[in-house]
């Protein structure tokens, strides 16, 4: 079966969704899927160093850069719709992540031209913050091309129940499946070891202290203004003070000056640390060091930093905005607590305090992803869609157009 996978970017700036189609695909490949990612070489203001227009290992998965033309919000490239036109029969099923983007629209529209069936991943899009986010343009796109999209697709793809309900609350679909995203078994322990050993040398204000870690991309959305008031509210307790709280990630330049300043006015440079974006074997290292993964954010989709933390079996403090914030209060895997400043500083102060239930909590994370997360039950879940859209509808490939991708 050969499924094509269309993103809109896939650099490590733009968070957990565009990272985790590399391990989608690879646990696909494991299942006997063909899988081609198609995208842009956005990467923020800059582009990303590949080789365009024809087909490059990138990650273990073979992927097709096209350039991205302009419009970053959009990130609009003509050489990929024109691919599409031309290529997408020549494929089983389209899996489609994102919804306001222009290569989502042109998937679909190729899907749509050619009889081919395609299920749509809204990553979130569709939830009630992200749509009061730009809300004209958000309607004009509505309007031009995603409603159409979304109502052509064979299914779409949500990854926790409550993503689906906020979706269908303004969207009664019918279409809608829930299949979460999945985590990589893990790294070798003698590999962590030797990371987390090497992130505490390069961080020598870190010493030997316990620290809360925030992992993710740093946006407003995130709310690490208030982990920071909160955090460094409690650094006047005798009981606490030796703890550290690292900020792990990065951002629009500005936005990332700004959270350094916070943390100046407020006296905490001792107390506070900045590492910048963590990958591969170093962040899994480093949430297995953490003591607690700590992410009080307004909107989360999936929140791919929080399930690999509860594999790493480090617990967790969430809002309820986080939508797997219900799987960890059934699993015990950690503490959801209100997106309140006295909230979060009350509900951190009692879990420094008690190590006996972090070790717990986090150890019941762990068992919770390794039964629910594994990528070979996602996989074969995703292998079980698939083949039942095709068989719905199967795909009007012409032996004429089964030609070198190129």
């Amino acid at each position: 079966m050969r499924i094509l996978h269309v993103i809109p970017a896939v650099a490590a700036r733009y968070g957990g969704p565009s990272q985790v189609i590399f391990a989608m695909c690879r646990a696909l490949m494991v299942q006997g899927v063909e899988p081609l990612i198609v995208t842009t070489d956005a990467d923020g203001p800059g582009r990303l160093p590949v080789e365009l227009g024809r087909p490059v290992d990138y990650r273990g998965v073979p992927v097709l850069f096209f350039p991205r033309q302009y419009s970053e919000a959009l990130k609009y490239s003509r050489p990929l719709a024109r691919w599409l036109h031309r290529y997408a029969r020549q494929f089983d099923a389209a899996h489609v992540a994102a919804v306001f983007s222009h290569a989502s629209f042109a998937a679909a529209h190729a899907c749509r031209t050619h009889r081919m069936p395609y299920i749509v991943r809204p990553l979130g899009s569709l939830a009630t913050w992200s749509m009061q986010q730009k809300p004209w343009r958000k309607r004009l796109l509505w309007h031009m091309a995603a409603k159409r999209m979304l109502h052509g697709s064979a299914a779409i793809h949500f990854t926790s129940r409550e993503e689906q309900r906020q979706a269908e609350s303004r969207f009664p679909w019918h279409q809608g499946v829930v299949i979460p995203l999945g985590l990589d078994e893990g790294l070798c322990s003698s590999d962590l070891h030797m990371a987390r050993q090497s992130f505490r040398q390069r961080q020598p204000a870190l010493g030997p202290h316990p620290f809360v870690l925030a992992l993710a991309r740093l946006h407003p959305v995130k709310q690490i203004e208030l982990l920071i008031h909160a955090f460094l509210d409690l650094m006047t307790h005798v009981d606490v003070q030796t703890w550290k709280l690292v900020i792990a990630g990065d951002g629009q330049p500005d936005y990332v000056q700004s959270l350094r300043a916070l943390v100046r006015q407020r006296g905490g440079e001792a107390s506070v640390l900045f590492t910048g974006w963590l990958d591969g074997v170093e962040k899994h290292a480093v949430l297995q060091e953490a003591s607690l993964l700590a992410q009080p954010s307004l909107h989360e989709n999936f929140g791919l930093s929080i399930a690999e933390a509860m594999a790493s079996a480090t617990p967790v403090l969430v809002s309820p905005q986080v939508n797997l914030s219900e799987d960890i209060q059934r699993a015990q895997a950690g503490w959801v607590v209100p997106c309140e400043r006295q909230a979060v500083r009350e509900t951190l102060h009692n879990i420094l305090r008690q190590p006996d239930e972090r070790r717990a909590r986090g150890l019941a994370g762990q068992d919770f992803v390794r039964k629910q997360y594994a990528w070979s039950r996602v996989a074969a879940q995703l292998v079980e869609l698939y083949q039942s859209i095709c068989q719905a509808s199967p795909c009007l490939k012409s032996d004429s157009l089964v030609a070198p991708l190129v």
